[in-house]
């Protein structure tokens, strides 16, 4: 196995943290990831559907309170192995590397729980515009009303665990992200999960190009 590429850009991914001040316990923990995840991606094309099914495929090995800072390295890293130069640029000038990824975690909810919720949760208007938005949006590119409902019931999940996040950004978003999918003990269902929360993102923020950023069928395929 050739793996110089996928360690080249380890390398200059911790060093990088460790320029930005990660301790070494932290540039040991991200190793230790990294070094799991390698074997699935050495040799393979920079792509990023065959890392992310790499990530995927691994999360199954890591424990489920590990999912937030594992999801948040392998994240960063990606830009590394693909060699995005723009992209590694953009992040370091604007601090947006997730140097302590945990810091703020939503509440601990079990999934029957949260579930249970759903049906008599009051939504504000900052949460109310973008489902809205989003579900309209569906029904033009063609959903029917049982694939839009189980879509909004994964997203109102996600706003569930964002109602106490200290701010409104995109990194509270991905951490609320990595601390939902692990309440999902099916892979499918998680897949779909992640699936549906990376297009209601652009929802969320507000983005005018947001419906572009659906993509019904291929989310369908691979849950």
């Amino acid at each position: 196995m050739n793996d110089i590429r996928e360690r080249e850009a380890m390398n200059a991914y911790l060093k990088l943290l460790k320029n930005k001040g990660v301790d070494n316990e932290g540039l040991r923990q991200r190793e230790h990831w990294l070094l799991a995840l390698l074997p699935a991606i050495a040799g393979q094309p920079a792509d990023g559907l065959i890392y992310r099914e790499a990530v995927e495929h691994l999360l199954t090995e890591v424990e489920r309170e590990q999912w937030p800072f594992f999801l948040s390295v392998v994240r960063e890293y990606y830009h590394f192995w693909n060699h995005d130069i723009k992209a590694i640029a953009a992040l370091n000038a604007g601090q947006e590397f997730e140097l302590n990824p945990t810091k703020w975690q939503p509440v601990e909810q079990d999934l029957k729980t949260l579930w249970q919720r759903l049906d008599s949760e009051k939504f504000g208007v900052a949460d109310t515009w973008p489902l809205k938005a989003y579900s309209h949006a569906l029904r033009q590119e063609g959903a029917d009303q049982a694939l839009v409902d189980t879509r909004m019931r994964l997203v109102k999940l996600l706003l569930l665990k964002l109602r106490d996040a200290p701010e409104r950004d995109h990194k509270v978003y991905r951490q609320a992200v990595n601390a939902t999918v692990g309440i999902f003990t099916m892979k499918p269902t998680q897949r779909l999960f992640l699936a549906v929360v990376r297009e209601f993102y652009y929802f969320w923020i507000g983005d005018p190009d947001a419906v572009s950023h659906i993509q019904i069928e291929r989310a369908d395929n691979i849950a």
